[in-house]
């Protein structure tokens, strides 16, 4: 199953990321953010950051992780390389994510371009048949 794939759009960039897991669809989908301006490949884990969020919806959950991993890009140059045991849960009305992060300072790598928003406009999240398909937009 491919990770991702990016649609044309015509200022931002938008994307739809895809797991067999509504997790594995989140982390396709934080890989697909960085990989518009760099190879997330070719980045190291030599940082690690924890990151816990909770919302009332499942796209605002979304929209949340995406926001925290740009955060982390725009204040610690955090580019994004893998996230591990990233999880999702539901408890009264609000679901929490928990993972970590893995990456380097941008700094040592080549990008392209500038990611300045995560956006709820064209945003889904769906399922089908056990496999989870995101859709989001990301405003450069």
């Amino acid at each position: 199953m491919k990770k991702f794939r990016y649609l044309p759009h015509t200022a931002d960039a938008k994307f739809r990321a895809f797991g067999s897991s509504l997790e594995e669809a989140f982390v396709n989908s934080a890989l697909a953010m960085f990989n518009i301006i760099c190879n997330t490949d070719s980045v190291k884990p030599e940082m690690k950051k924890i990151i816990r969020i909770s919302a009332k919806k499942k796209e605002s959950l979304l929209y949340d992780f995406l926001e925290e991993l740009l955060f982390l890009l725009d204040t610690e140059g955090f580019l994004l390389n893998k996230t591990e045991k990233l999880k999702i849960t539901e408890k009264d009305n609000e679901f929490s994510l928990g993972c970590t992060v893995y990456g380097d300072n941008y700094k040592k790598y080549k990008v392209k371009g500038n990611i300045k928003s995560i956006t709820y406009n064209d945003m889904f999240i769906k399922e089908d048949n056990n496999e989870f398909m995101i859709q989001a937009v990301v405003d450069l």
